[in-house]
């Protein structure tokens, strides 16, 4: 399984399989260190600070400009910040005990 869901400012984007061989899924890294990174790039000096993308394959040919959402994990997005968390599903009876 692999979804991403937003509420307007933050994306959070899930990767899980119960086997454990889920699809990929990457997000794209944030347009300032793209920018950094390659100053010469016209493409790259367009994207806006805040452009963020999720994609099941990385898109282009720019090493460092996707981060792959590892095997049962989410990735969360919001300006100027992301992280990765580990993602471990719980049924409901189980997710009502805590």
């Amino acid at each position: 399984m692999s979804v991403a869901v937003t509420n307007g400012v933050e994306i959070v984007a899930a990767r899980y399989s119960s086997e454990g061989a889920s699809r990929s899924l990457f997000f794209s890294t944030d347009a300032r260190a793209l920018r950094a990174r390659y100053p010469d790039d016209p493409r790259v000096q367009q994207i806006a600070d805040e452009t963020r993308a999720i994609v099941s394959e990385p898109l282009g040919d720019l090493p460092g400009a996707w981060q792959e959402v590892p095997e049962s994990q989410i990735g969360v997005v919001r300006p100027g910040f992301h992280e990765l968390r580990t993602f471990t599903p719980r049924r409901a009876a189980d997710a009502t005990a805590v």
